[in-house]
């Protein structure tokens, strides 16, 4: 099962989120961009769960 790159921050929804540039998720595969994230404080909104880097993936993949 791939993970889902999920193209914009959930918080904030303009901050694009390219494949291959720096997002944070959780176990669920909520997405945010760096600045939500801390001000979230590591700390998914949505189910509670820790934020953490999401894998980059190459462009066009």
């Amino acid at each position: 099962m791939a993970l889902e790159m999920r193209e914009r921050c959930e918080r904030c929804t303009t901050a694009a989120l390219p494949p291959d540039g720096p997002a944070l998720i959780c176990s669920y595969e909520c997405t945010f961009c760096g600045p939500c994230a801390e001000a979230l404080s590591g700390v998914c909104p949505n189910c509670g769960g820790e934020l953490v880097p999401r894998p980059r993936r190459a462009a066009g993949v």
